[in-house]
């Protein structure tokens, strides 16, 4: 016998989690979720709003630097540092409380599979919950991955958890990693008063990006002092008296009061029970565009599965996820709305903006990507300043704008935006990709005038049109 019988049960109360349990709820299943940390999750503590909350006021001051006429003083650390617990303070009662209030169970503790439809629980104070459901949704996230660095284990080195929710920022820190948690903890807290060294494995900063955004980060970092050592990695961390110094394959040592290890993520699903049903603990859960691993039964969304390691686009399967489930549940087939569409955002038209200075918004398909994909595509760039809007943000304004096209279809597969207060330009690309808006007809999207989004006038010109 079960202690609790519902239609779905989600293993993790993260965003995307809570997602789920919220759309099937909402359509008439009973719903219980389980958590183990923090209802809430990953990004609503350590990861996307804390590392915004940090980011937003150094970029602003170096906004407010480029236009003259305009003055701001210093950067008040404690006040940067208040602000974000106000945004990102690990109480999750609050969290909790909306959960009881949409009607959806909580179950604190740590959940494992326990065989088909089945999970078990296991509370903080030993105690169990055995849970017996229609349908199981793994929605676990993610964790830190850490390299074979020798001595790593032994410097008490941070992830993001201690990044984000640091209570004072040390005089240097030593950065492991150049993607997207490297080089924005590296603006934040370099502008925030610390020295920052950051080591990077391969060449290039944001490797999966257009290699002239991670140019052009990358020059704004050692433009702000930052160290920035590419084509090297950590072979040997130890601590010295208060410093964490670090030893690298071309024979120097870096030395910080701390040491970020920012190199990548693998999924949580190592002690989840997945080998009760037939899969391999420690991997990502391979799922069919209606977010299935097997059967009618099991679900994955989110940092778990084999979507998108982002969080809107783990809110994006959620919201299939729910809605599959209440159709299956019903007897109902799913329609084509899972199908061209689902598989274009998923795969190819996926956005992304990166908090650095410059920021760095893309959509869908770098020139390279494209290329491996078998496209024929060509690709355009245009450097933003040399709009009249861009010019009116910035003196000196610094950004480039990039299409890549497949040519054989006429549509965007992909586009970048490097500079300052990109972020919002990504929309507009993500639906001409999603939508398949072909050229001709985006040349009769006329962008207001003076504003950034002009560029897509002059993207379009260069192209031809």
């Amino acid at each position: 016998m079960s202690d609790l019988d519902v239609d779905v049960v989600v293993i993790g109360a993260g965003p995307v989690g809570e997602n789920v349990a919220d759309r099937a709820h909402q359509q008439g299943l009973s719903a219980a979720i389980v958590e183990d940390r923090l209802v809430g999750g990953e990004c609503s503590y350590y990861a996307c709003i804390p590392s915004k909350a940090l980011l937003r006021p150094v970029d602003l001051l170096a906004a407010t630097q480029r236009v003259p006429g305009v003055e701001a003083g210093p950067i008040d650390v404690a006040k940067v540092l208040e602000r974000r617990d106000g945004f990102a303070n690990p109480d999750d009662s609050g969290q909790a409380d909306w959960l009881s209030g949409a009607g959806i169970t909580l179950l604190r503790g740590h959940g494992r599979l326990a065989g088909e439809r089945a999970v078990e629980v296991t509370h903080h104070d030993g105690t169990t919950t055995s849970v017996a459901a229609r349908y199981v949704v793994v929605a676990t996230g993610s964790v830190p991955a850490f390299p074979p660095v020798d001595g790593l284990d032994t410097v008490n080195a941070w992830t993001n958890q201690e990044a984000t929710q640091v209570k004072e920022i040390p005089e240097s820190l030593l950065i492991l990693g150049g993607g997207v948690v490297g080089v924005e903890m590296a603006t934040a807290y370099r502008r925030l008063g610390a020295q920052v060294t950051l080591v990077q494995h391969g060449d290039r900063l944001l490797p999966t990006t257009e290699p002239e955004a991670g140019r052009r980060v990358q020059a704004a970092l050692e433009a702000d002092g930052v160290d920035v050592r590419l084509s090297t990695s950590m072979t040997a961390v130890r601590r010295d008296g208060d410093d964490v110094v670090a030893a690298l394959g071309d024979g120097s040592e870096v030395r910080g009061a701390e040491l970020l290890v920012a190199a990548g993520r693998r999924p949580a699903t190592s002690d989840l029970g997945v080998d009760t049903v037939g899969l391999e603990p420690g991997t990502h859960l391979e799922v069919d565009d209606a977010t299935t691993v097997l059967g009618d039964w099991l679900y994955a969304v989110g940092d778990a599965s084999t979507g998108a390691q982002l969080t809107h686009m783990g809110k994006y399967q959620a919201r299939i996820c729910g809605d599959v489930i209440v159709a299956r549940s019903r007897g109902q087939e799913l329609g084509g709305r899972y199908s061209h569409h689902a598989t274009t955002a998923e795969h190819t038209a996926v956005p992304q903006v990166i908090f650095t200075d410059p920021q760095v918004a893309s959509v869908g398909h770098t020139e390279a990507s494209a290329g491996r994909a078998g496209l024929s595509v060509r690709a355009v760039s245009y450097e933003i300043g040399n709009v009249a809007g861009a010019a009116l943000q910035a003196d000196g304004y610094d950004g480039v704008a990039m299409l890549v096209v497949d040519t054989d279809r006429g549509v965007i597969v992909g586009a970048t935006f490097v500079g300052q207060d990109v972020a919002d330009m990504v929309h507009a690309a993500t639906i001409a990709v999603v939508g398949e808006v072909p050229l001709e007809r985006l040349w009769h999207a006329v962008p207001s005038f003076p504003t950034m989004s002009e560029v897509w006038l002059r993207l379009l010109e260069t192209y031809g049109l």
